[in-house]
């Protein structure tokens, strides 16, 4: 058994739009007695039941979990615990009555407004000069790698692609040709247009011929397990960094999604310092190796 004060939360946390980072320091304490087998945690002294877990995980799935890891369980249960725990410290500043803190729903609401209730004007509207800094802080995340234009024609027959690139060779429509001779109305809507795409988005034994291609060049016949390919790239676009106004949304988001973690992460301070979780370990059906374990008692 281990029985500890409570953590931070772990990265990962099933709530929504928020990612908690990091864990804070814990006390511990002399071990009660141990409880009965179905009961594998206590928060405050109140029991704590696997079968809570059970759908907890359920829900925040949309499965069972008996199929995951002991690693992923630790994970999940830490974070079955610390919900409840922010669940409580909402009841106890008064921002929810008890009964509207009871079940997920209840507890995401809590979560909801210990966040809201340390909200300030800032974050909902971050000042133009945070938004230029945290972009330039961040440029790799807007990096985009080199990217093609690309068309393509799949048929079964390679005299069949190999007429269709003498054709487009000689200067018939790609599209044209694509929507006589592939009976598929996603091909008879596009004419064979792929879209924008990287080396990654592409068949790794496709990707040299197709940025081999110069615009408007068409390949030679590709055979596939499933057919023959012909590509024609209409356009190649260099690596770059999206521009700042291009982003500018996205960046408010990162930001503004930044300073929510941040705050729950102080939120979670303040329950450490507040509340006692005991966790019993052995009554937990997997090899349970979570953040309760880092000082056990």
């Amino acid at each position: 058994m281990t029985r500890r004060r409570a953590t931070a939360l772990l990265p990962g946390l099933l709530l929504p739009g928020l990612v908690l980072l990091a864990l804070l320091a814990a006390c511990t304490e002399a071990p009660p007695p141990p409880p009965s087998p179905e009961v594998v945690a206590e928060i405050q002294g109140q029991p704590v039941r696997y079968e809570q877990f059970e759908a907890y995980v359920a829900g925040a799935l949309g499965e069972p979990g008996d199929s995951l890891g002991s690693d992923v369980l630790s994970q999940l249960f830490d974070q079955f615990l610390e919900e409840r725990l922010l669940a409580l410290l909402a009841v106890d500043r008064g921002l929810l009555p008890e009964a509207a803190a009871l079940g997920r729903a209840g507890r995401r609401r809590a979560v909801d407004a210990l966040l809201s209730a340390v909200a300030d004007e800032e974050d909902a509207a971050p000042a133009p000069q945070a938004l230029r800094a945290w972009y330039e802080a961040h440029r790799d995340r807007f990096q985009r790698p080199a990217r093609v234009r690309l068309r393509q024609l799949l048929v079964d027959d390679r005299a069949q692609a190999e007429k269709a690139v003498e054709e487009i060779r000689a200067g018939a429509s790609f599209a044209a040709v694509a929507r006589r001779l592939v009976d598929d109305p996603a091909i008879a809507a596009t004419g064979g247009t792929l879209g924008e795409l990287s080396r990654d988005d592409v068949p790794p034994a496709f990707a040299d011929v197709i940025f081999s291609l110069a615009p408007g060049e068409v390949s030679d016949v590709v055979e596939a397990d499933y057919g023959f390919h012909v590509f024609q790239v209409t356009e190649t676009l260099p690596a770059e960094v999206l521009p700042f106004d291009e982003v500018h949304d996205e960046v408010a988001r990162a930001l503004r999604q930044e300073r929510a973690d941040r705050r729950l992460r102080e939120l979670a301070e303040e329950a450490c310092r507040r509340y006692d979780v005991s966790v019993w370990e052995r009554n937990l059906p997997f090899n349970y190796r979570g953040v309760y374990l880092a000082e056990a008692g």
